[in-house]
């Protein structure tokens, strides 16, 4: 179910992420979304994983609908032309 939520934000900052949601090609609302999703995930344990790393965890959008191991495969047969 989908609900409307008012949030209260600095405008710059709404700039900001509308330019982003922009750029991946998301609207505003996917991208809040996207976010509040994460952060509200059950903790994983991360202790192996390095700060570089976990600095890039949920900045990225995937489409669900992406078939990795297609894409993996186009990948390896380009190498091997």
């Amino acid at each position: 179910m989908i609900t409307k939520l008012t949030l209260t934000i600095e405008k710059s900052v709404i700039r900001k992420a509308k330019r982003y949601a922009n750029r991946t090609g998301r609207s505003l609302s996917k991208v809040v979304q996207s976010y509040l999703e994460k952060v509200t995930e059950p903790e994983t344990d991360t202790t192996d994983i390095p700060d570089k790393i976990k600095k890039l965890i949920g900045s990225a959008y995937v489409p669900q609908s992406l078939d990795h191991k297609k894409e993996i495969r186009k990948i390896i047969q380009s190498k091997h032309k």
